[in-house]
């Protein structure tokens, strides 16, 4: 049984030290300043795109990895002998998938999984795919098993201010002004590969995270316990300790990994978000 090889698009927002640590290979997505375009993660860090936006008060724009992004990035390992199965963020946000799977019916054994979600959404299903590779899974196996567990994903993010909606044409302007007078914050969640608001919080960021952790855990009923994400595009470490705090009230999870927000998402919800992902449990 050859090697499989585990590759995700940037929109995965794992840590560089988790990427090393389970042998993820990342493609990145591009994001657009000006005329200057930029790979995620690679040339451009949500700090400088938060800066790009405050010196030109204009949004940059994202691109989806290409056909030859793929090709390029998948060759070398299938010359090798290995098997690939690659992660990409909902269909519903990018064309990042489509293209995958035109790179992928060009070559052989390629497996690429519409997540149907973003950021560490997709990255619990790189973690698992990644320890099911380890266990001597094939490729269509750890496909197979895939497809069955992001239908449990449980993603969502509270976003502090909605300037970035509002530059994004996601919300008015004057709708933004008003939810930022009220200090509303609304929660976005992604369902059926789309996202939404799924409950607006009023009041000060560091309240609304602990009373967020709290309605989203039990709301969820029985959560499957191994593993939750913390991820944020930019918040006090003091707010970071205080969600894992509330977290392990709420339940006992193994383990409580914390993420930074690349720049793809940064570009849509803006600084001071912060999400909770995890799976429900199988039932």
């Amino acid at each position: 049984m050859g090697k499989v090889v585990i590759t995700a698009d940037s929109t995965c927002d794992l840590s560089s030290d988790l990427v090393e640590k389970y042998g993820i290979v990342v493609v990145p997505l591009y994001v657009i300043t000006g005329e200057t375009e930029h790979r995620d993660g690679v040339d451009i860090t949500p700090n400088g795109l938060f800066e790009y936006v405050r010196q030109t008060g204009v949004l940059p724009k994202t691109a989806a990895c290409t056909v030859e992004d793929y090709t390029r990035v998948w060759k070398p390992y299938l010359d090798e002998g290995a098997s690939i199965v690659h992660l990409n963020i909902s269909s519903e946000f990018s064309s990042c998938y489509q293209n995958a799977v035109t790179a992928a019916q060009a070559l052989k054994n390629v497996y690429p999984v519409d997540s149907r979600n973003l950021s560490t959404g997709i990255g619990l299903l790189v973690l698992d795919a990644a320890e099911m590779a380890a266990q001597g899974m094939d490729a269509k196996e750890i496909f197979d098993t895939l497809e069955q567990k992001k239908q449990r994903l449980n993603v969502s993010f509270v976003i502090d201010t909605m300037e970035y909606l509002a530059k994004g044409g996601r919300c008015s302007s004057v709708v933004a002004l008003a939810a930022g007078l009220l200090r509303l914050k609304p929660c976005i969640s992604v369902n059926e590969g789309r996202m939404g608001v799924s409950k607006k919080y009023r009041g000060k960021l560091r309240d609304v995270l602990m009373l967020y952790v709290h309605e989203r855990l039990k709301a969820a009923g029985e959560v499957e316990l191994k593993r939750i994400f913390i991820t944020d595009s930019g918040v006090s470490e003091d707010i970071v300790r205080e969600v894992r705090e509330a977290i392990l009230k709420e339940a006992p999870f193994s383990e409580i990994l914390h993420t930074n927000a690349g720049c793809t998402v940064c570009s849509h919800c803006g600084p001071g978000t912060l999400g909770i992902l995890f799976y429900e449990a199988e039932k």
